[in-house]
């Protein structure tokens, strides 16, 4: 005898009555196809537990997981762009960063804030690809700037969590300019012997790879993260071959020599934290007075 049996036929359940699972409480890894529950893969730092495939975080996700108890002072927080050369592609510029920022709750592509990781006192700049792919405009480099002159001010580490497509078309060469207005920030950081830490995410292309991005005194990435310039498609069309086995890929640029190590997220912070203290320690030997050593007389 089977254990379920419908004993009436015809049975319907009204519309208004139907139970159906609300959105957003289960995650499927894109990876390795394991389904998790939504609770879960936030706990895990928006890993796979299976597969540990990197998904996507923004600077809400980054802060509280460096600073410590989420508590840190945000820098030129209201810093909005403006429409210098009135660009209109299906929408006008303007009208683009209004209903960007409505849909994202973001200001720009970038975020910058100072705070403590695990004690130890930081600035972080960290973008932001929910704002137009994270593109590079003047506030992105104005803010990345202001930031690293708050580092030069406090005498604190520099952090960078790049995560880009690019130079923001709608800016133009205002958009490119700031390539060189961050590289002169950074060199400026370097004279003072303040560390900089630059962390790749995915992705880290275009413009941003060619300057701040792949200045860092420390270049680190996530696992799998796409770092490049120009995106594998265009490379492969302009040569005419076939590109190796994980091109652009972190462990490919790391392969390559371009990264000094790929550390999974959830080591992230207490490896940040190991790093500057190994850097600070070495600095403190290297800059304290020696002591003239004075002979007794007999």
């Amino acid at each position: 005898m089977p254990w379920f049996k419908r004993a009436d036929k015809g049975i319907q359940t009204p519309t208004d009555q139907k139970k159906e699972t609300p959105d957003g409480l289960w995650y499927k890894c894109p990876n390795c196809k394991t389904v998790t529950s939504m609770a879960e893969h936030r706990k895990n730092l928006s890993t796979c537990v299976q597969c540990d495939h990197h998904d996507r975080i923004g600077s809400k996700e980054y802060f509280a997981i460096l600073f410590d108890d989420n508590d840190f002072t945000e820098l030129d927080a209201n810093l909005t762009s403006g429409d210098p050369l009135n660009f209109v592609d299906t929408k006008a510029y303007p009208q683009r960063i209004a209903s960007t920022q409505k849909a994202t709750g973001l200001k720009d592509a970038v975020r910058s804030a100072y705070g403590k990781i695990n004690g130890q006192s930081i600035t972080i700049a960290c973008m932001d690809f929910a704002f137009i792919g994270g593109s590079m405009g003047s506030v992105v480099g104005e803010k990345i700037a202001r930031a690293i002159d708050h580092a030069r001010k406090t005498r604190t580490p520099f952090l960078m969590i790049s995560k880009s497509g690019g130079a923001r078309m709608m800016e133009a060469g205002f958009s490119l300019m700031q390539m060189a207005k961050t590289s002169a920030k950074l060199a400026l950081l370097s004279e003072e012997k303040l560390p900089y830490i630059s962390l790749l995410t995915d992705p880290t292309t275009g413009g941003v790879t060619a300057s701040y991005a792949m200045l860092g005194d420390f270049n680190i990435s996530e696992p799998g993260a796409l770092i490049g310039f120009a995106g594998p498609r265009v490379i492969k069309e302009t040569i005419g071959k076939d590109l190796p086995k994980g091109f652009q890929s972190a462990e490919f640029v790391l392969e390559h020599g371009f990264l000094d190590f790929i550390v999974d997220r959830k080591q992230l912070k207490n490896k940040l934290s190991e790093l500057l203290s190994m850097v600070l320690l070495q600095e403190d030997i290297t800059t304290a007075p020696k002591v003239k050593k004075v002979s007794k007389a007999s």
